[in-house]
């Protein structure tokens, strides 16, 4: 994977490193390694990753991937955000709605339907 084209930007005190909706697809944790590598590189607090740049396996919690993701994230402390719409895919699977509601009640792994939910969260997190 090449080095991915990402922007900075600070919001309430924090540095997040967001990922464009375009790009190459995130399929293995190698890809995660890459991501992660940049938002240490920037100083960034937090990792904003697009929905769509996630493969379908992802989300298929059965296999794996999500949580091997995540944990990296979660281990090198830095916090990492989910944007887009998930409700089809979580009213198709109960598992995936149970760990994205989980997810949402802690301070490292968030999943989020739009910028403005990430702002209102964030904003009241900084309160």
């Amino acid at each position: 994977m090449t080095r991915p084209t990402c922007e900075i930007r600070e919001a309430h005190g924090l540095r997040l490193l967001a990922l464009p909706r375009e790009g190459l697809a995130i399929l293995c944790e190698a890809d995660a390694d890459e991501i992660l590598g940049e938002a240490w590189g920037r100083d960034a607090d937090l990792t904003l990753i697009p929905a769509e740049r996630l493969g379908a396996a992802f989300f298929r919690l059965e296999t794996g991937l999500a949580g091997a993701i995540l944990q990296k994230f979660v281990n090198y402390h830095m916090r990492i955000v989910i944007m887009g719409d998930l409700a089809a895919l979580s009213a198709q699977s109960r598992a995936l709605r149970d760990f994205i509601q989980e997810s949402n009640r802690g301070e490292s792994v968030w999943f989020v339907a739009s910028p403005e939910e990430l702002e209102r969260r964030l904003a009241a997190r900084a309160a």
